[in-house]
């Protein structure tokens, strides 16, 4: 039984359709490497799916410039020419916003001021004014968090200046009650320079050592 003649019009399903175009893609590249074998012809094929994706084949006996060339001289047009003018023109576009933007960085560091008009003037005052007013946001910023990371250093000092007090007055109150250096500089301790109230720690001494213990020991048994 004879397959009936498919109605040639666009697939509507989408899935159907990435399928067909897939196959009928193979189909027809296979086809063109058979002309290109048996004939011995330059045969080149370009397509892009609807996905914009990029499909071609080529006869392994040329290159794609050397097709392109070859079609050039062939209908009489310069493929080469017509890119080379396109790039000339972005480039040209390119320098334009690269010289606007060079003038515009001079005006606001008030040069080449001469050829704008009063409204101009006038525009880039208020532009001045809006970036003046946006740094002074963040440098306000800057400084509120600077202040709340020393209040918070601070608060940290005066909590290792209240712990020293309080093994001052319990020395004072219990001459066997001493401090001893765990390690630490004195002179930075008292000064509560980096914390160094952490290297400071109390403990009771011996009272038989109390008076006969060397001038620079700087440790003592402690009592059981």
């Amino acid at each position: 039984m004879a397959r009936g003649k498919i109605q040639i019009k666009r697939i509507e399903n989408s899935t159907n359709r990435q399928v067909t175009y897939s196959k009928r893609r193979n189909g027809l590249f296979k086809k063109a490497n058979e002309l290109a074998v048996l004939c011995d012809a330059k045969v080149s094929i370009i397509m892009f799916s609807t996905t914009g994706k990029l499909h071609e084949y080529m006869s392994p006996s040329i290159t794609t410039k050397q097709m392109l060339d070859q079609y050039q001289k062939t209908v009489g047009v310069d493929i080469w020419s017509t890119h080379y003018e396109r790039m000339q023109e972005q480039l040209r576009k390119l320098k334009d916003v690269n010289r606007n933007l060079r003038t515009e960085i001079r005006q606001r560091m008030g040069d080449c001021l001469n050829d704008l008009s009063f409204e101009e003037l006038r525009g880039l005052e208020h532009e001045m004014t809006d970036s003046i007013t946006v740094i002074r946001e963040r440098k306000n910023k800057v400084i509120t968090n600077q202040i709340e990371t020393y209040k918070k250093k601070l608060r940290n000092v005066e909590e290792i200046h209240r712990n020293l007090l309080h093994e001052f007055d319990a020395r004072e109150e219990d001459p066997q009650y001493g401090l001893v250096d765990n390690g630490g500089d004195y002179e930075s301790v008292i000064g509560f320079q980096d914390g160094g109230a952490r290297n400071i720690f109390a403990l009771r001494m011996n009272p038989n050592h109390l008076h006969h213990a060397p001038a620079d020991l700087t440790t003592y048994p402690l009592l059981d």
